[in-house]
């Protein structure tokens, strides 16, 4: 039995959960052992740079007049990083409008928010609250767990609630991603190897594909093989925004960041277990941050309201939304959704649920029976989440063996729940992309035959020389099964190819 906390605990069901998690131990700590190389005279130089871009802030933000409110409220106790405070001296003091509100009520003072209101004042505010972070969270705390050039995170099995890995001494699994600048500040330090290239190889909407073996819903399915050409997020994003008659005519970027907001926004919110009332006002909210157009160049609100919706609603739990306001549109678009598209699905939520209040328990396909105390979002997740982290450390144990079968200069350094990060040397690039792409998309699936979709492995590469933010996807050509002629494809120019990692490594170059 492993405690994962004192609230849960997790028995292995059959000898292969058990087996997973030995064996799992035994590569991670492994993986650990190799580390991550740091490039430590950029990480001091940067830690300098950013100093200084904190100081010259700090000294402008203190002659604007925000500030000098702010501490005339304040005194001695003015905090710049108190959000609290600082929600006082914008919106009670200044007067700015509060565009958005959190889960109680008060005014959002996130970077979103602050970037709305468009001060010069709070715009500068925003970088000094990433830079601080960037240096205090992140650059000092992969500047403690330096030896000799490298950082050792430590990757546990046995503390998130989710059953999914965690990661601590640094958190390699947090590292930055989305904000450009920061992502550059912290992930530019992780280097390769001399003569080796950073590879990291991500398994695409794997808890997507996993949810699947769960419910197998056809619907749903149908959507993920996409056999003629199904998109869910582009159908749903036609759905919200009543775009149906002029899809076709949007311009292909618009048309890209409209399904961007109904993925992030409402499709993966639903499955999650958020529901209508968060997903209006963020769809609603997303017309604004991400400046959507119809296809006549006007905002999606004037579409909207050609569409006999004019208003988001007053988005309140507890009171039934008012007919034509996009809060009403929004709960008959989530009706819809578990009603009619994913029927079978929404019915396998309830029974799992329902199963679970029975026995006490549930099982997930890996091989584990999960006891404890759980709300009902937990119960439908944890499984998906769970099952697809096992999917990604039963392939991690298997690729390393088989580095080490085949006496390989390559190892991997490190994972983030869906994804292997790997030290590649350059010249056995082909056999490693070779070994991991028949591993997660062959091996795994004869060997759990509860994976009931095909999986699909994505690659991203930084050649030597370059760095971890440097990585740029790359697809390969393989002959399926057996992966004899696989053949690098350039990535601007798939035309191109060729069999010779260092030509095309070179191709890469930044």
């Amino acid at each position: 039995m492993v405690n994962l906390s004192k609230h849960i605990k997790v028995n292995a069901l059959r000898q292969e959960g058990y087996q997973l998690f030995q064996d799992g131990l035994i590569e991670l700590s492994r993986i650990e052992a190799n580390g991550i190389r740091i490039d430590v005279p950029r990480l001091q130089q940067t830690k300098i740079d950013i100093k200084e871009k904190i100081r010259t802030l700090r000294e402008e933000l203190e002659q604007e007049e925000p500030w000098k409110i702010w501490r005339k409220l304040y005194g001695s106790k003015t905090n710049i990083t108190s959000r609290d405070q600082l929600e006082r001296v914008l919106h009670k003091e200044m007067g700015y409008e509060v565009l958005t509100r959190t889960a109680t009520g008060r005014a959002q003072m996130n970077e979103e928010a602050l970037q709305e209101i468009g001060l010069p004042f709070t715009k500068k505010l925003i970088r000094l609250f990433k830079y601080e972070k960037a240096y205090g969270t992140y650059l000092k705390g992969i500047e403690r767990e330096i030896v000799g050039g490298r950082i050792h995170p430590s990757f546990n099995l046995h503390l998130a609630r989710s059953f999914r890995s965690s990661c601590n001494d640094p958190n390699f699994q947090n590292m930055p991603i989305r904000d450009k600048e920061v992502s550059e500040l912290v992930r530019g330090h992780i280097i390769s190897s001399p003569g080796n290239a950073i590879v990291e190889n991500d398994f695409r909407g794997l808890e997507v594909f996993i949810s699947a073996a769960y419910h197998a819903d056809p619907v749903f399915i149908k959507y993920i093989k996409g056999v003629n050409g199904e998109d869910m997020h582009k159908d749903m994003a036609i759905q919200i925004y009543k775009l149906e008659k002029v899809w076709e005519k949007l311009d292909p970027k618009m048309a890209k960041d409209i399904r961007y907001g109904a993925k992030n926004r409402f499709v993966f919110p639903q499955f999650y277990g958020d529901y209508y009332v968060a997903c209006a006002r963020n769809c609603w909210e997303w017309i604004r941050q991400g400046k959507l157009k119809g296809s006549d160049g006007e905002s999606l609100y004037k579409h909207l309201k050609r569409q006999g919706i004019s208003e988001l609603g007053e988005c309140n739990p507890e009171e039934r939304p008012r007919p034509g306001t996009f809060e009403a549109h929004m709960k008959a678009v989530e009706d819809d959704f578990w009603g009619r598209r994913f029927k079978v699905y929404n019915q396998w939520r309830r029974d799992w649920y329902s199963a679970y209040l029975e026995k006490g328990y549930f099982d997930l396909l890996s091989g584990f029976r999960v006891f404890g105390s759980f709300k009902k979002n937990a119960v439908v997740n944890y499984p998906v989440q769970g099952s697809a982290f096992h999917c990604l450390l039963w392939s991690l144990i298997r690729v390393n063996r088989l580095l080490r079968k085949h006496k390989m200069k390559s190892m991997i350094v490190g994972q983030i729940h869906d994804s292997l990060v790997s030290d590649v040397r350059t010249s056995e690039l082909r056999d490693f992309l070779e070994i991991v792409e028949k591993v997660t998309t062959v091996d795994l699936k004869e060997t759990w035959k509860w994976i009931t979709v095909p999986l699909e492995i994505e690659y991203e590469i930084a050649p030597e020389g370059a760095n971890w933010f440097q990585k740029k996807e790359i697809k390969t050509l393989n002959d399926k099964p057996g992966f004899k002629n696989g053949r690098f494809l350039h990535p601007k120019d798939p035309t191109r190819s060729t069999t010779d990692p260092i030509k095309f490594l070179k191709t890469l170059a930044i």
